[in-house]
C-alpha cells in the first residue's frame, strides 16, 4: 500500500509491534499470546491490522511454525527500537526514578542460560540500577549472603532450601542427557560426566546409580555448563540436567535407556532482609521472569 504523497502516512500502534515482537521472538501466535495477555484470535487479528498497514506480509506461516518474511525481519529492527523509546520515554514520568547498584549471585548454569536476557530486560526498565553478578557454586553463594557480600543470589540445591528461608521459584525434574543418537549410555561401566562436590544435581544422580546398582565412572568432571554440554555432544559420556535445559541436540534418557529416575529439583532466591528499592525491583523482576517460564516454558 502507497499512501498519496499530499496524505499523511498510517501511525503504527505499538501494543501491535509488542505483539508482533513477542511472536518473532517465540516463533508462536500462542505462546505470543500468553505473554502480551491476549487470546491467539486476538493476535492474529492484530497481525492482519499490522499487515494491511505495511501492504507486506511479515510472517510465513505453516501448519507447523511461524517464521519472519524479509519484511517481516526489516521491521522487527523498527519494531524493537520504537518499544525501547516508548519504555525510555514512560520511564521517565511513571516509574520512580530508582538509582543504585545491585550485587546479583548465581549459579553457572542459570547465569549462562537464564541471566542474560533476565539483565537485558531489567536494564531496560531499570536503566539507573547498575547490576552486579557473581557467578559460583550454590554454597558458596549461600556464604556470600551470610557475609553480606550479595543483595540477592540463585541457589540451586536440595530440599533444605526451605528450611534455609529462600524463596523457591522453580521445582523440576533432573533427567540424563544424551547426545542424540549417541551410545554413551550403552557402555559398562556408564560413563557420566558431572559437576564438583557439593553439586545437587551430583549428588542426586550418583545417589540413583547406587540405588539401581549400576557401575559407573566419572569420565568427565566440570564446574561449568558449556563443559557439561561439551561431554554430552562429543558422546563422552551423560549428564544429569535440568528437564528445561534438554535442547534440540540431545535426548533425555530413562529407565527405557537402562538409566534409573533421578528426581526434582529446586532452584530458589534469597533477598537480602534488609532490601533496598533497587533491590525490591531486581527481585520483582526475577520473580516475574520465572513466573512467565512456567507459563510458556520460555526465558
Amino acid at each position: 500500500m502507497t499512501a498519496p504523497l499530499n496524505h499523511p502516512l498510517p501511525l503504527l500502534d505499538l501494543d501491535v509491534l509488542r505483539t508482533f515482537v513477542a511472536i518473532a521472538e517465540t516463533g508462536s501466535f500462542t505462546t505470543a499470546a500468553n505473554a502480551v495477555f491476549r487470546t491467539p484470535s486476538a493476535v492474529s487479528m492484530q497481525i492482519k491490522k499490522l499487515e494491511d498497514i505495511l501492504g507486506r506480509s511479515v510472517f510465513a506461516r505453516d501448519a507447523r511454525s511461524v517464521t519472519l518474511t524479509t519484511d517481516g525481519e526489516m521491521l522487527l529492527g523498527y519494531a524493537r527500537r520504537m518499544l525501547a523509546v516508548n519504555r525510555e520515554a514512560v520511564s521517565k514520568f511513571i516509574i520512580p526514578d530508582i538509582t543504585g547498584v545491585v550485587r546479583l549471585g548465581s549459579p553457572d548454569d542459570y547465569g549462562e542460560r537464564v541471566l542474560p536476557n533476565v539483565l537485558k530486560r531489567f536494564a531496560q526498565s531499570h536503566p539507573s540500577i547498575a547490576v552486579d553478578v557473581i557467578i559460583d557454586q550454590s554454597s558458596n553463594l549461600r556464604r556470600r549472603m551470610d557475609d553480606r557480600a550479595l543483595d540477592i543470589t540463585l541457589l540451586t540445591n536440595s530440599s533444605k532450601i526451605d528450611a534455609a528461608g529462600a524463596e523457591v521459584l522453580l521445582t523440576e525434574p533432573i533427567v540424563w542427557a544424551g547426545a542424540k543418537g549417541g551410545c554413551a549410555h550403552m557402555r559398562e561401566p556408564l560413563p557420566v560426566s558431572v559437576w564438583e562436590e557439593g553439586c545437587a544435581w551430583r549428588a542426586g544422580a550418583l545417589e540413583a546409580l547406587g540405588r539401581d546398582g549400576r557401575n559407573y565412572r566419572i569420565a568427565y568432571m566440570s564446574a561449568h555448563t558449556a563443559g557439561q554440554r561439551a561431554a554430552i555432544m562429543a558422546d563422552l559420556a551423560v549428564a544429569p540436567l535440568p528437564k528445561s535445559f534438554i535442547t534440540n541436540d540431545m535426548v533425555e534418557l530413562g529407565p527405557k535407556a537402562g538409566l534409573p529416575t533421578i528426581g526434582n529439583y529446586s532452584l530458589a532466591m534469597l533477598v537480602a532482609p534488609d532490601a533496598q528499592a533497587p533491590v525490591r525491583a531486581a527481585a520483582d523482576h526475577i520473580r516475574a521472569t520465572f513466573e512467565t517460564f512456567k507459563e510458556t516454558g520460555k526465558f
